[in-house]
């Protein structure tokens, strides 16, 4: 009986003992998958950081003014381009299709609900 109990305990010890391995395995490779991604976190940070800069090169204004001065051929704003809101015409009137035919069908006043027509009503039954 005591050496069943010598055997176990021995098979025990061995078994913690690759459970404890195969724990400090498992944590090293975490770890270093850990260290991998915050490594690529960095290079993507620094990869932003690389394009916020070329942005902020190329739409200096001094460059999109150098830029639209020899592409768009714009010219200076005379003063008689300028226009008065009292010149602009007056903003029509929007009716889509479907309330042009309503209208010509005469329905097209407003629609009430029987819910609508009636007086609130408290928990009792009484108007409010």
């Amino acid at each position: 009986m005591l050496r069943i109990l010598n055997v176990v305990a021995i098979l025990a010890l061995i078994g913690s003992g690759f459970y404890a391995y195969s724990i400090k395995y498992q944590t090293m490779l975490r770890a270093e998958q850990i260290n991998k991604m915050k490594r690529e976190a960095k290079s993507e940070r620094d990869a932003i950081a690389v394009l916020r800069a070329e942005w902020a090169f190329m739409t200096r204004p001094e460059r999109v003014q150098e830029l639209a001065d020899k592409y768009l051929d714009l010219k200076p704003v005379a003063v008689t381009q300028i226009a008065t809101a009292q010149s602009l015409p007056e903003k029509p009137e929007r009716i889509d299709s479907i309330g042009r035919k309503l209208d010509a069908l005469g329905l097209g006043g407003a629609a009430t609900t029987p819910a609508a027509s009636e007086a609130p009503t408290t928990p009792k039954g009484k108007p409010r």
